[in-house]
């Protein structure tokens, strides 16, 4: 006890100090090593120099480029130290390596320590610090962590031993060693990464042999070789100002004065490995071109064909060996297990259950879209496990009053594919093997896709997961800007800078001021934590999740409040402002239906009668009605609005959305959809009042076989 307020008072002592050096950054995603303090225990640096005989190998790469004073710095950082024989270990391993042509040794002058370039000690320091801390127990049951490289570490407990390991290799000897300026985890081999590229790393594992020869036969390989996108538009308040407002992290922020920035790219390939196609027939790549002949030849039919952006736009399917052709049925077949961003195992779903036993019944699933055009498939967690395209019938259906849908109606047609957790990790993305074959068969737009489709908002914004953003700890956040958690807020705001993210198009630059709130250690209401915010004088627009011909409804989640604005919506085919058509009239944000406390007779007239909002048509419905709020629900539809989902609850309230009166869906638009492109546009109607806020938590997409059953009612989850 009297360690940890000894060590609490240093904190606040550096805190201080923190805020008095504040002026005094420059504007650079550097750490600032001039933020020295002389501290009474130890810093992480103090722990590594005072053990000579466990540390000395890394501490000698620490101080080769400058990072034994950053440790020594105030901060908040984690440090995974590797010994003395893992150092060792390590660098001989990279000295005897004369695999890589043109680069012997790795690039090392030398043998030992010495031989070591500036380059080689910079990465392996930063593959072993993060921003911010990670304890034990935050590892325990699988994470990914995104470190100060900006490659992941992934967590996992070892079978065997039971034992935590990072990476399936190194294990953590002694953790959660608590310092004046963080946490150290000993670590018995030094953290090593793949510099492969995705298709050469596809290419080093012998039970993908057939599948890779397919990935080099079609010519993906070629395109699975981006590392980043260099035309991002920083916001002129963010090029090297000095102001408070520029220590909010901006992520894309190169060298001092830049204007334009950077922004990493990535991939995951699903993949069968050989015992799989063997399994199903496939014993070479001509079998598996036979199956994908098979598969996707009548896709595109005119009146039988299920993969409707094909069939639109009347565009053949070959079955030839030119497997180049991007639209080679073979090529096909590759494209639907591609996502055009970098997702780890951990990472497949973002949610939280704290306290929310009436919500264990509702489903975790995401929908990721693929590298075939307009294609999506969906990931669900069954029994902790992830499945791709798992198909229910009446999925999002009841015919129940307030639950999910009974066994009768929710009939399990297929249990979906199931990924093994190996997190296989390249340069640029991850490999995951799959157990089974994974097709766009007519099963997923009429199946499995043939449900309500709820995407947070961050889901389609492909850039946020390969740059290991979303749903990023606000004191990560806070770190990466170069302040601090205590000193600049506790929501850990992000500014998305313009080009950033290419599912987002800015029509007036700086006045649309685009912000990513992750959610974590918040309170909010919202589905999955995070939000997406702008203020200004905003005019964007973002690219909908592409979905199966049909007639839908449109709606936005959101939670309403003072803060928010007044938008007009408009839909468009293309991200160009003349093909956009408004959606009804200006959506009030600001607009909170009963703004009461639940116990206050203004609920109820003289006469007795429940008094609904005059906007939205909301009750509480759980007080004053008998149905479960069915009879208001449909009154709410009939005026554009529904309320919030049971699926998440108000974190820290024994409420769920459905019983928050915040928590609002507006119904946009219903429409005939078709597979392909489609923009919704987001403009203030005011735009003088600069202070107020934009705000989106997520969409739905419903079909009207769903929000408009003859038999049984759109479940409330």
């Amino acid at each position: 006890m009297k360690y940890n307020l000894r060590k609490h008072i240093g904190k606040l002592f550096l805190v201080v100090a923190a805020v008095m050096m504040v002026g005094l950054n420059s504007c650079k995603e550097d750490i600032d090593d001039s933020n020295l303090y002389t501290f009474t225990g130890e810093t992480i640096e103090d722990y590594i120099a005072n053990r000579p005989e466990q540390f000395s190998n890394f501490n000698y790469i620490l101080s080769r480029i400058g990072y034994d004073k950053i440790l020594s710095a105030y901060g908040t950082y984690t440090c995974f130290a590797p010994t003395n024989d893992a150092v060792t270990d390590y660098v001989d391993s990279l000295y005897n390596d004369m695999s890589k042509d043109g680069l012997p040794h790795n690039g090392m002058t030398g043998p030992g320590l010495e031989g070591l370039t500036d380059s080689l000690c910079t990465d392996i320091v930063l593959f072993h610090l993060l921003y911010s801390e990670v304890m034990g127990v935050d590892m325990n049951s699988g994470m990914t962590i995104n470190t100060m490289l900006g490659r992941d570490i992934n967590t996992s407990i070892d079978p065997e031993s039971g034992r935590l390991v990072l990476n399936e290799h190194s294990f953590i000897t002694l953790m959660d060693n608590e310092l004046e300026n963080g946490v150290l985890h000993e670590i018995n081999h030094v953290l090593t990464r793949s510099n492969n590229l995705i298709a050469g790393e596809l290419g080093k594992h012998e039970e993908f042999t057939i599948f890779n020869q397919a990935l080099v036969a079609t010519t993906l390989a070629d395109s699975l070789s981006a590392l980043e996108r260099r035309n991002v538009i920083l916001p002129k308040q963010y090029r090297c100002n000095k102001s408070k407002d520029s220590r909010i992290y901006t992520p894309g922020r190169t060298a001092a004065e830049d204007e334009l920035g950077t922004c990493k790219l990535g991939f995951t390939i699903f993949a069968e490995t050989d015992e799989v196609l063997k399994a199903n027939g496939i014993n070479n790549i001509d079998d598996l071109a036979a199956f994908a002949n098979q598969v996707y030849a009548n896709c595109a039919k005119a009146e039988t064909g299920w993969y409707d952006y094909y069939r639109n736009n009347g565009i053949e399917v070959s079955t030839g060996t030119d497997y180049s052709n991007p639209h080679n049925a073979l090529n096909m077949f590759m494209r639907y297990h591609i996502l055009q961003y970098m997702v780890s195992y951990d990472n497949f779903f973002f949610t939280d259950r704290e306290g929310v036993s009436n919500h264990a019944a509702a489903p975790i699933y995401e929908y990721m879209e693929t590298m075939l055009p307009y294609t999506l498939m969906k990931i669900s967690r069954i029994n902790g496990v992830p499945r791709i395209n798992r198909w229910v019938t009446n999925s999002t259906l009841t015919d129940r009053e307030a639950e999910l849908a009974s066994p009768a109606i929710a009939t399990v047609m297929k249990d979906g594919i199931l990924v093994e957790k190996a997190n296989i990790q390249a340069l640029n993305g991850y490999i995951h093997p799959i157990g089974g074959m994974l097709v766009y068969d007519n099963d997923v737009p009429r199946g499995t896709l043939n449900e309500r489709m709820r995407f947070d908002i961050t889901s389609f914004l492909h850039e946020m997961m390969s740059n290991g953003l979303r749903r990023m700890n606000p004191k990560d956040v806070k770190a990466r800007a170069g302040g601090t958690f205590d000193t600049f807020g506790g929501d850990g705001n992000m500014r998305i800078p313009e080009n950033f993210c290419k599912n987002i198009r800015v029509y007036n630059g700086d006045n649309s001021e685009i912000y990513y709130l992750g959610g974590q250690d918040t309170p909010w209401c919202n589905y999955q934590r995070d939000e997406l915010n702008c203020n200004g004088a905003y005019d964007f627009a973002l690219r909908l999740p592409p979905i199966p011909d049909g007639t839908y409804e449109l709606r936005l989640g959101f939670t309403c409040n003072e803060l928010r604005g007044m938008m007009q919506c408009y839909i468009g085919r293309t991200s160009a402002i003349t093909s956009m058509r408004a959606l009804d009239i200006p959506l009030d944000m600001r607009h909170k239906p009963y703004n009461l406390d639940e116990t206050n007779s203004n609920y109820v007239s003289s006469d007795g009668t429940v008094i609904p909002d005059e906007v939205t048509g909301w009750l509480p419905y759980y007080r004053y009605t008998t149905d479960n709020g069915v009879e208001s629900d449909a009154n709410m539809r009939s005026l554009g609005w529904m309320r919030g989902p049971m699926a998440y609850n108000y974190i820290g309230q024994s409420k769920n959305a459905r019983r928050y009166p915040g928590s609002l869906r507006r119904i946009l638009t219903k429409q005939q959809f078709e597979q392909g492109e489609y923009w919704i546009r987001f403009k203030t109607v005011l735009p003088d009042n600069t202070s107020s806020e934009f705000y989106l938590d997520y969409i739905e997409l419903c079909p009207e076989n769903v929000y408009n059953n003859p038999m049984y009612l759109e479940d409330m989850f």
